[in-house]
């Protein structure tokens, strides 16, 4: 179950969001505030997966809230106003809905919210595995051996992979998928950044809203896993 909490200042929207909330079998609804202060003091006693807010709130608004944060849960924005969508990116947020949100768009954005909440648990599942240094790939009958510290990134192409090393000027194919592939990889070394491409950590160069750079090598950033690059970067601060 994912643990949430709603915040908004008008009753009715706050009846309305806890309403839709109940809906979503995946959601557990621990708590709802009618401002920012009674948030903070929710998120201070549980531990809660993703936040549904308000935008325009009296004292401290939703993007002023959520900016504060150091640990940011997820985040979907549901508000009256278009004005904030740029920003409100800007802060990694699942999504951004305007009100009146019919019921579709909603879970639609909960189920976005399942799929990195997934993405983040089994990351923290793997990092308590051991990985080895290596992996063994088929390919022309035999099976190669990939050191993994000689990966810069994998490209998923249908029922094949290629791997671009360090030591090779072309890129190896191989055939199997990234999704088979992914969990022989240690999420310490390696980032799945879209649903076709996982990179090396350590060969990322700089990152843009919506793209990275590997040297001159520029990859898409899909729109599901922005949340897990926003955490990459502020690990680092």
């Amino acid at each position: 179950m994912i643990k949430c909490i709603a915040v908004d200042d008008e009753p009715l929207a706050l009846k309305l969001l806890a309403d839709n909330i109940s809906k979503v079998p995946f959601l557990e609804l621990i708590g709802t505030s009618r401002n920012a202060f009674d948030a903070m003091n929710l998120l201070q006693t549980n531990s809660i997966d993703l936040i549904f807010i308000d935008i325009q709130m009296p004292g401290l608004t939703g993007l002023q809230f959520i900016s504060t944060l150091e640990k940011k849960p997820l985040v979907i924005f549901i508000t009256a106003y278009k004005d904030y969508a740029v920003e409100s990116y800007d802060l990694a947020v699942v999504d951004y809905l305007v009100k009146p949100v019919p019921l579709d768009r909603f879970i639609k954005a909960c189920n976005r919210a399942k799929e990195l909440f997934e993405l983040k648990t089994n990351k923290i599942q793997k990092e308590g595995q051991r990985f080895f240094d290596y992996i063994f790939l088929s390919a022309d009958y035999s099976q190669i051996k990939i050191i993994l510290n000689d990966i810069i990134w994998i490209e998923g192409v249908r029922d094949y992979i290629k791997i671009h090393l360090k030591s090779k000027n072309h890129p190896q194919i191989y055939r199997t998928s990234l999704k088979a592939i992914e969990p022989e990889l240690d999420p310490r070394l390696f980032i799945r950044i879209h649903k076709s491409y996982i990179v090396s950590i350590e060969s990322i160069t700089s990152v843009r809203k919506s793209s990275l750079f590997i040297k001159e090598m520029e990859l898409p950033i899909g729109e599901t896993y922005k949340q897990v690059i926003e955490t990459l970067i502020s690990k680092s601060r």
